[in-house]
Parts: C-alpha cells; structure tokens; sequence
C-alpha cells in the first residue's frame, strides 16, 4: 500500500502528467511500443527518484511494459503531492512520498520500495542503492541491474564498489 499525502490529489495530477506528457514524444513512443510489446513482464522496479510530472512518464512507461513499480521520493522538497496521488490512485504504481517529509520517514519510504524485492533498482542519489548494498543485503540475489542517474550518485557508487571489490583501499 502506498504512502501518499493526499488521495484526493490525484485528478489534479493526472492532469499534470497528460499535460507534461505531451512534451515528452520519445518516451510517449517507447510507451507505445512498451504496451505492445510487453518487455519488463514480470519484473519488480524499486526506484528512489524526484517525484514529478517527468518521473511519472518514466513510471508509466515502465509499467506499460509490464513492469511493477514502487516509487520513493528522492527529495522530498520537490515531491508533487498530486503527481503521487496520481501514481497511486489512477496509475496503479505503490508510491511511497510525501511533500516535507522528515529523514526517518525519507528513509522508511526507501525501505518500503525495496520490501517489493525488486529485479531492478533506479537511484537517484545513491540512497536506494547504499539501503540496498548496507542494510538489506538479502536482497542482492533478486537484483539483476541498476541505475544510477546523477554523476554525484554514481560517485558515490563507484567510491563504495572499490571499498566492496578492493578491501579498505581509498578511492581515488
């Protein structure tokens, strides 16, 4: 079950989203070609991503292709209260982001995406990923790839993958 501030939010949302979805024809193709096809059948998608109008195209071209997605904010200074009320409600994705909210509940919201198991995680900030590879190392074996969508981000991954591959070595 989501976690979503408001609800009641959501027409105003999917408003948003068609409207921010008509500048996005790329994705609006892949979308297409993503419900034909059906390519991500079956596969559970953790990402911790800015909850807004763009995301949720990316969202809903995920799902599309038949993937299950669950959605963590990755700041909840930019999280659209009515973008996740939209995901939720009218798009069928679990959501788990609310405008404001605190680092505890920041953080449980990332625990809730990885509690879905997920086959691939999308990162941005390395937060999802640092969760995944520190705290919930049990789940890894699901795991087949991962995204990480911001050069500080993937920093950071790179900096943890030396100290995993190479000992206690600095990274340079």
């Amino acid at each position: 079950m989501s976690d979503i501030a408001d609800g009641s939010l959501a027409y105003e949302g999917v408003k948003r989203i068609e409207w921010a979805d008509r500048s996005m024809p790329v994705l609006r193709q892949i979308r297409e070609r993503f419900t034909a096809e059906r390519p991500l059948d079956g596969v559970r998608v953790a990402a911790c991503m800015h909850v807004t109008t763009e995301t949720a195209g990316l969202i809903r071209t995920l799902q599309a292709g038949g993937a299950s997605v669950a959605l963590a904010s990755s700041n909840p200074l930019s999280t659209q209260d009515d973008v996740a009320a939209a995901l939720a409600e009218e798009f069928g994705a679990q959501v788990f982001a609310r405008a404001g909210i605190d680092r505890e509940g920041y953080y449980a919201h990332i625990y809730r995406a990885l509690e879905t198991g997920p086959d691939l995680v999308l990162d941005d900030g390395c937060d999802l990923v640092n969760t995944l590879h520190t705290d919930r190392e049990d789940l890894l074996g699901t795991v087949k790839a991962g995204c990480e969508q911001t050069t500080t981000g993937a920093s950071g991954c790179t900096r943890w993958c030396r100290r995993a591959c190479c000992g206690s070595r600095s990274s340079r």
